[in-house]
């Protein structure tokens, strides 16, 4: 069953235009004569640019305006980028669909063309919006200086060049869907593991429109959404939001499913890994038993400074 038109929402970031045309190019292709308006909704997270989002409420300042746009009829679909998604849903929404995942590593961005995060120079200052990213850099190069930066790629590339740091850490996946796949050099997972759902887009619906559903299906990449649930149930175990310095990253093989998993202190103080290997099938329970054992070597009061 097909809907005359489908309304999809979504932030009006370039980034988060490439990705909404992304979902609506795949839906039309999966079914003929299906009409996608595209409904640009202004969130809170693009509104306040001055401040961490970790002092204004969270990563759900990206998500909270089109959800309720879901909820409340307006919308159809919600396209978004898995990373911003908090680890449980409003009730009343699910996510129907994945696309392909792109290049989930971090991004290495300096004027100088420095290649490594070992290549730094001691005392540099790093532009990151991430506490993952800064806690992670200073367990490896405590002498690092970071610096908190908010806004779109090309923002931040720009205060890049305007001189606020001397290398700035972004993901690599917004670089390529963007066109700008040779700026910075991406940073090897096993020196940063990236946060749960980087580089995935996620597509949301509400539970009960088993209409919208179906057409979602079509275009769902279930290598891909196999390893962001496996990610996703490790992160809803510890509560992971962008107060949190959470690290988790799956990979489907011949050998099944692959999970990596870290936590780290705000400050970068202290890092706890954990990793679970097993089948495709039980993604959800190796990423859950993952979160129990990092939640529990890492004891009450850990993410506080």
């Amino acid at each position: 069953m097909s809907k005359p038109v489908l309304r999809l929402g979504t932030r009006g970031s370039p980034l988060a235009l490439v990705q909404a045309h992304q979902v609506r190019d795949a839906l039309i292709a999966a079914h003929a004569g299906l009409a996608v308006e595209i409904v640009v909704i202004r969130t809170t997270g693009d509104k306040v640019q001055d401040r961490p989002l970790s002092e204004i409420g969270g990563k759900g300042l990206f998500t909270r305006e089109i959800e309720d746009g879901l909820l409340g009829g307006a919308l159809d679909i919600a396209v978004h980028s898995a990373k911003d998604m908090l680890p449980v849903l409003p009730d009343g929404l699910m996510l129907a669909a994945f696309l392909e995942r792109e290049d989930p590593r971090d991004a290495l961005v300096s004027p100088g063309s420095i290649a490594r995060l070992a290549d730094l120079p001691k005392g540099a200052t790093v532009a990151t919006v991430a506490l993952r990213r800064k806690a992670l850099l200073l367990h490896a190069r405590p002498d690092i200086k970071t610096v908190p930066i908010r806004g779109n790629v090309d923002t931040r590339l720009r205060k890049l060049d305007e001189g606020v740091a001397q290398a700035l850490l972004l993901a690599r996946a917004g670089l390529n869907r963007l066109g700008r796949g040779a700026v910075g050099m991406p940073v090897p997972v096993e020196d940063m593991l990236p946060a749960a759902g980087q580089g995935a887009v996620c597509v949301e619906c509400r539970d009960d429109d088993g209409a919208t559903r179906e057409l979602l299906s079509a275009i769902n990449h279930a290598p891909t959404e196999t390893c962001v649930r496996a990610e996703f149930a490790m992160q809803a175990v510890l509560e992971g939001s962008c107060r949190t310095p959470i690290a988790g990253y799956a990979v489907l093989g011949d050998g099944g499913l692959w999970l990596r998993a870290k936590i780290a202190r705000p400050d970068g103080s202290a890092v706890i890994d954990a990793e679970r290997r097993g089948a495709a099938s039980d993604a959800l329970a190796l990423g859950q038993d993952a979160g129990r054992e990092l939640r529990g070597r890492a004891g009450p009061g850990f993410f506080e400074d």
